[in-house]
């Protein structure tokens, strides 16, 4: 498994931080996964993503708050659309306000500078990783153990 991280669903091409920052391209920032489609499907990916964020808040996730914050997926193709689909509506139920992520399909993803990248593993006691970050990590470690033993 990889991951990138950088922005997506926006009207700028080759945005870069400052300008997702402002709000003036429209892009979210997003993470790029890439895995192994042998060993996780999906739908496994979907259940990480709906444990290590809120779903049901508009442009803001914890403290950040602007349009680049809102929760987005981008997906490859019309399958993975219909998958998506099913999984927001099964994960419904879990959340007491409705969910209101995004689903695109095709859109361009352009990564993030590479001062952003692995930015909690290079950061580990920066206050946001240290507080947020690593108990995320910590419980997503212990839940997904196979994610990490290649």
């Amino acid at each position: 498994m990889s991951v990138e991280c950088g922005y997506a669903a926006g009207f700028v091409p080759f945005p870069d931080y400052e300008q997702v920052c402002r709000g003036d391209t429209g892009h979210a920032e997003v993470v790029r996964v890439v895995w192994d489609a042998e060993q996780w499907m999906l739908e496994n990916v979907l259940e990480v993503f709906f444990q290590i964020h809120d779903p049901t808040t508009i442009d803001r996730q914890g403290q950040d708050v602007g349009s680049q914050y809102r929760s987005l997926i981008v997906v490859d193709n019309a399958d993975q659309l219909e998958r998506v689909r099913a999984v927001l509506e099964d994960q419904q139920k879990y959340w007491g306000q409705p969910i209101v992520t995004s689903v695109v399909e095709g859109v361009p993803f352009y990564p993030a500078e590479a001062e952003h990248q692995d930015y909690f593993r290079r950061h580990p006691e920066q206050g946001y990783c240290r507080v947020v970050i690593a108990p995320k990590v910590a419980h997503m470690r212990q839940d997904y153990a196979s994610l990490w033993q290649n």
